[in-house]
């Protein structure tokens, strides 16, 4: 079973792939997403952000952009149970390096940093698909405390692959964004993610003991597991902002 596998099983029951609870989600796409926006989300699995975004507002047409051809069929599946198939298309491509003939009012892009390179590489690349007067919501984590070798080891991370919540915005604004909107996620946004996460996978296990793949999905559940409540729990925190240029293009 590979990662890509051990993703979709992980997120069966928080298909949000960040800690971020159905409330904040619906509060952010409010501000994000206007009736009649054109949507795109970068790296976007199984599109679930633009499907909520349509749903609310049911004059918007969104695309989203993933390397993960089976998550894609499976957000295509639930486009079309929910009714919005005909508003929205999905791409199997690198998001990094997709282009478009058209830009668009509202660009997102969370919890998707790596496949860019980091926090600004992605703000760089949304900019490119933004349209005058248009909008990023952009998710990444972010230092709630100095990390110390237990949060590093469980992260397989280095300090400066995150700064502190101030430090992180200081970045964005230098970077030529204006925050007009942000959230920072909760402990309990984060237990029920991390919850999920790794219950999702042990459930799938313990109801399929014959499939080569179970032993795969509980280890990978337990190393999670143990990563997160003896490593990085209270230490990586999650920030998820709305950003507008601020030079108007």
């Amino acid at each position: 079973m590979d990662r890509r596998q051990l993703s979709r099983l992980a997120h069966t029951d928080h298909p949000i792939a960040a800690p971020l609870a159905d409330a904040t989600v619906e509060r952010l796409l409010e501000r994000a997403v206007t009736d009649g926006a054109r949507v795109l989300d970068l790296g976007c699995g199984r599109g679930e952000w633009l499907r909520r975004a349509l749903e609310l507002r049911p004059k918007a047409v969104a695309e989203g952009v993933d390397t993960d051809g089976a998550v894609l069929a499976l957000g295509r599946a639930e486009a079309r149970e929910r009714g919005v198939a005909d508003r929205l298309e999905l791409h199997e491509a690198d998001a990094a390096a997709f282009g478009a003939p058209h830009r668009f009012g509202t660009v997102l892009s969370v919890g998707a940093v790596h496949a860019f390179g980091g926090l600004l590489p992605t703000l760089a690349a949304a900019r490119r698909h933004l349209a005058p007067g248009g909008q990023v919501l952009i998710g990444d984590g972010f230092w709630e405390r100095e990390p110390g070798a237990a949060a590093l080891d469980a992260l397989d991370a280095v300090p400066d692959d995150y700064a502190d919540l101030a430090a992180t915005v200081d970045r964005v604004v230098a970077d030529g964004w204006t925050p007009v909107h942000g959230h920072v996620s909760t402990v309990q946004e984060w237990d029920d993610y991390e919850w999920s996460w790794t219950g999702s996978l042990e459930r799938w296990a313990l109801d399929h003991p014959d499939d080569p793949g179970a032993g795969a999905a509980h280890a990978a559940a337990a190393e999670h597991r143990d990563a997160w409540l003896k490593g990085y729990r209270g230490t990586l925190g999650f920030l998820t902002l709305l950003l507008r240029p601020s030079t108007p293009r």
